[in-house]
């Protein structure tokens, strides 16, 4: 398989696994999809981390599978391509991408899904599909606007240029940069923190953040409102409430 689970102390790892480059085929995007969906299914799953592995993230499709695809080919796929990317942006539970080596074209995309981006001092993110006489296809126009603004967003994808992780960092592609052998050990950390809280607000964070930003500030006004209220019946809230009148803040255990 040329992705894997693996779940430890509730984080899951999506682990991509197709050396030398993580090259992003037919077959490691519909693993992808399904992995993806595994673990938003599975309770012992509360956060996830997005790793290609020590020397590089991905380096984008497999362009030697693209090339031989026609017109009707690509017309059949396209939907498939970014339903296995939509699969990660949409597990309801937070996830961080740790990126080393080359997050190109399919995996800058891949990292784009993620909540959160700790990149290696090595990293090289972009979206080169220009250069091929393309567009990127898995959600790099929408998402890579969406974080870094429209003009930002235009200007790599016009020029296709790969940037480092210092100018990543600048321009808000990636939240934190570090050692690169410290990457995955950082990006787990963030996880397995987050592991530890209230699943229910967690999500409802995530999804109002979300659902707000495909939508005008009333509606996102009101799925905020309908989610706060909502938390109210559970029993993370009664617990986090208790624990902050009793013990004070911060102290509350969820697990």
């Amino acid at each position: 398989m040329t992705v894997h689970l693996e779940v430890a102390e509730g984080v899951g790892t999506l682990r991509l696994d197709r050396p030398p480059m993580n090259a992003l085929d037919v077959a490691t995007q519909d693993r992808l999809k399904e992995l993806a969906e595994e673990a938003t299914r599975r309770e012992d799953v509360r956060a996830v981390v997005i790793y290609g592995g020590e020397k590089v993230f991905a380096a984008g499709a497999d362009i030697k599978e693209m090339q031989a695809m026609d017109h009707t080919a690509m017309v059949l796929r396209a939907r498939a391509l970014q339903d296995s990317f939509t699969a990660v942006a949409r597990i309801p539970k937070p996830v961080v991408a740790a990126v080393t080596g080359y997050a190109l074209g399919g995996g800058c995309e891949l990292a784009l899904c993620a909540d959160y981006r700790i990149a290696g001092e090595n990293a090289k993110l972009g979206q080169p599909e220009i250069l091929l006489g393309l567009i990127p296809g898995a959600g790099g126009t929408q998402r890579l606007a969406r974080l870094v603004g429209p003009s930002k967003a235009k200007d790599l994808i016009f020029t296709g240029r790969q940037v480092k992780a210092d100018e990543a960092l600048a321009l808000g592609l990636v939240d934190r940069v570090v050692p690169a052998d410290e990457v995955y050990t950082q990006a787990h950390a963030w996880a397995a923190k987050l592991a530890q809280g209230p699943a229910l607000a967690l999500r409802a964070a995530k999804e109002s953040v979300d659902a707000g930003l495909e939508t005008d500030i009333d509606t996102g006004l009101t799925v905020e409102r309908n989610w706060f209220a909502g938390l109210f019946a559970t029993e993370d809230r009664e617990r986090g409430m208790r624990s902050f009148v009793e013990e004070g803040p911060g102290k509350a255990k969820f697990l």
